[in-house]
């Protein structure tokens, strides 16, 4: 049998939509160092070759990473000379398409959360500690019931007694029953029990904490790769979600592609991108891992997760939103 959960507490949920304006009216140009960089360069009189200088600094200190910078302004130049523009106040609109073609619009940024072939879709979430995974997981299990999914979470971070603990608390927020082993069992044990729960009771989507113990990269990769083969005797694992702490920049890209190389993630979820002045780390991660940024969060809130929207993302950080 599964847990019982309380209905009464899957309060009213956020719908996408609403989510993502709110996370871009905090991204806007008041609240980022990127955004109010552009303000200040987008107010320069003539554009001279200092300009565009002064473009890659404020890109390349957003942590976008320098080839990437430089390519964008590369390309806004291109286009500025293609339209004439000679004045910095006019770069706004090309300085908005070539960030929106630098995130990659075309990526495939949508979530695997339905049934198919009659078995739940299974969504493991992975990540260094620290980073706000199990937290994600559970605002991410709320965000797949306000799209009416039905959900389960299976708690295999094993070795922090809080991680479960944190996990059962979200999904007693939202009526998400959470199926979890004694601290220290098997990861992996855990996550075939969840899994199998899931598939008994019909459910839609079960989403697995794993641990992020980054201690060392081979018993990372095993402990990953067992997780994923015990799991996938019973439904297949169709996403794989790295959550990366956006505040930590570069550093946090390192060990995001010890995680890739680990396990094929198929999206990135950046947590904490308003506690970091520098929205630039999202072009960074989807250039070095090739894998879309699926989902953002902002805030502490309980629906402060959205999927994340590369136009609206430009919108946001040019000041056009």
């Amino acid at each position: 049998e599964l847990p019982m959960v309380d209905d009464a507490s899957s309060q009213q949920v956020d719908s996408d939509a609403r989510r993502w304006s709110r996370l871009a009216s905090r991204l806007s140009a008041s609240s980022t160092a990127l955004a109010r960089g552009l303000t200040t360069l987008l107010g320069d009189g003539a554009l001279s070759e200092s300009t565009w200088e002064e473009f890659v600094d404020l890109l390349v200190m957003a942590d976008v990473g320098v080839e990437l910078s430089q390519e964008i302004v590369d390309a806004m130049r291109q286009r500025a000379r293609q339209e004439g523009v000679t004045q910095a106040e006019d770069l706004r609109p090309v300085l908005r398409r070539c960030l929106v073609e630098a995130l990659e619009p075309h990526m495939d940024r949508s979530l695997a959360d339905d049934r198919i072939d009659d078995q739940p879709s299974v969504i493991l979430m992975v990540g260094v500690n620290g980073t706000g995974k199990t937290t994600t997981t559970g605002k991410l299990a709320r965000l797949l019931v306000a799209r009416d999914r039905d959900v389960l979470l299976g708690a295999a971070d094993t070795f922090r007694a809080a991680a479960t603990e944190q996990l059962q608390v979200w999904g007693d927020r939202s009526g998400v029953p959470v199926i979890h082993g004694a601290q220290g069992a098997d990861p992996a044990s855990v996550a075939f029990e969840a899994v199998k729960a899931g598939v008994e009771h019909e459910v839609d989507v079960i989403v697995i904490d794993t641990a992020g113990r980054l201690h060392n990269r081979s018993a990372l990769m095993d402990e990953l790769a067992k997780v994923r083969r015990v799991i996938e005797r019973s439904a297949p694992v169709r996403e794989v979600l790295l959550v990366i702490d956006a505040t930590t920049g570069q550093n946090g890209l390192e060990q995001a592609r010890v995680f890739a190389e680990a396990v094929a993630v198929t999206g990135v979820v950046l947590t904490k991108l308003d506690g970091s002045a520098k929205g630039g780390i999202v072009l960074a991660v989807q250039r070095q891992l090739g894998v879309p940024v699926k989902l953002v969060g902002l805030g502490e809130g309980p629906d402060d997760l959205a999927v994340f929207d590369a136009e609206g993302f430009a919108d946001a950080l040019t000041g056009d939103a």
